[in-house]
């Protein structure tokens, strides 16, 4: 571990030098690749820094406590420091070895989320409403723009289904835990009895990719435009603005009518058609670890109930690393953090055991 930090710590430092020079500095499009290339490296660079001062102060510590003639209170004092020293060093140690995992390359990427009603009728499409906003006020928390894509909704306030973007540096780190069955369990409004029901959703949350992650022949693309509509069918636009691609070699089928522009509509339909294919991608080129990402946080199964939402009780329970918080209201305007940070380091914990 400690050889490849001295390379980085070498790389580091040879990209300190190089963008410093004038050449470099006109070549605007290098110098940016160099200094991206440095910030990624940054975090690591740092903690190896504090990590090797640490390490000399304890070596100088514990060299004057071999030398003869230092007075006992001053050797107590050595003492107290070097285990100080000795605690600092093995958490930095373990510091270095969780920023030294593989980096999910898609982990800064934006995100297609995805909500769908699953079993339960209005009441899961009421549900999925409720998730949609949740993430939304989720990324307005972290200051990531949305762009809604394709909502279909009941007319009474469910969503069937619902596609949104989101626009934020690491915004797939964050959320590509979130994949996967989410219940409900509540009274629902037109319950007269009174009796809870369980109801379900699910989300998918993909990488937005670029062109050159998924090359898409157009004549596998079937396009068609069709006036936009509201609830109960009822058109309103005058244009055919919306716009439905089917990739006709896998089935899938994206629609999008958002935007009063058909050109516009047409690229966010595309942005979410490439998003699915490199998600079907991904799978197949997972298979053969299949197994041992089931054991892990974030297999991205999305028939794995991985939360429940208990309106009686007022919490929220994530199954995969058995947390529980008794503040529903408060995560479902957004405040996920404390669940997610829990999945995140849960997950840190399965690759640096494996």
């Amino acid at each position: 571990m400690y050889d490849k930090l001295d390379l980085t710590l070498e790389k580091y430092d040879e990209l300190s030098l190089i963008v410093s020079d004038p050449d470099v500095i006109n070549d605007q499009a290098l110098w940016q690749k160099h200094i991206r290339e440095m910030s990624e490296m940054e975090p690591i660079v740092n903690k190896y820094r504090e990590y090797k001062k640490a390490k000399a102060d304890f070596d100088g510590t514990r060299q004057m406590l071999d030398e003869s003639g230092v007075d006992a209170e001053l050797r107590e004092l050595a003492k107290e420091e070097l285990s100080e020293l000795e605690s600092k060093i093995e958490a930095l140690s373990k510091e270095l070895q969780v920023l030294l995992l593989p980096k999910d390359p898609n982990d800064d990427k934006n995100v297609i989320l995805e909500v769908r009603a699953g079993t339960g009728g209005e009441e899961a499409a009421l549900f999925g409403s409720d998730l949609f906003r949740m993430y939304s006020r989720y990324a307005e928390r972290h200051g990531w723009q949305t762009e809604a894509i394709e909502i279909n909704d009941t007319g009474i306030g469910g969503i069937k289904e619902a596609v949104m973007l989101i626009k934020g540096r690491g915004a797939y780190s964050r959320l590509k835990f979130e994949s996967g069955a989410h219940r409900v369990q509540r009274v629902p409004e037109t319950e007269s009895s009174g009796r809870i029901h369980t109801s379900a959703a699910t989300v998918a949350v993909l990488p937005e990719v670029d062109d050159v992650e998924v090359d898409i022949n157009p004549n596998d693309v079937r396009v068609d435009v069709y006036r936009s509509s509201g609830n109960g069918g009822q058109s309103v636009n005058t244009t055919d603005s919306a716009v439905r691609l089917t990739h006709l070699p896998t089935g899938l089928v994206v629609t999008c009518q958002d935007e009063k522009s058909q050109i516009k509509n047409k690229d966010k339909a595309f942005k979410v058609l490439k998003s699915r294919l490199y998600d079907i991608k991904m799978h197949e080129q997972n298979k053969e670890i299949s197994e041992q990402r089931k054991s892990q946080v974030g297999t991205g199964d999305r028939s794995e109930r991985i939360r429940t939402y208990n309106f009686p009780q007022g919490r929220v329970s994530d199954h995969r690393i058995g947390l529980t918080l008794y503040k529903l209201d408060y995560f479902l305007d957004g405040d996920l953090d404390e669940i997610i940070d829990g999945l995140i380091a849960n997950d840190r914990a399965e690759k640096l055991n494996n």
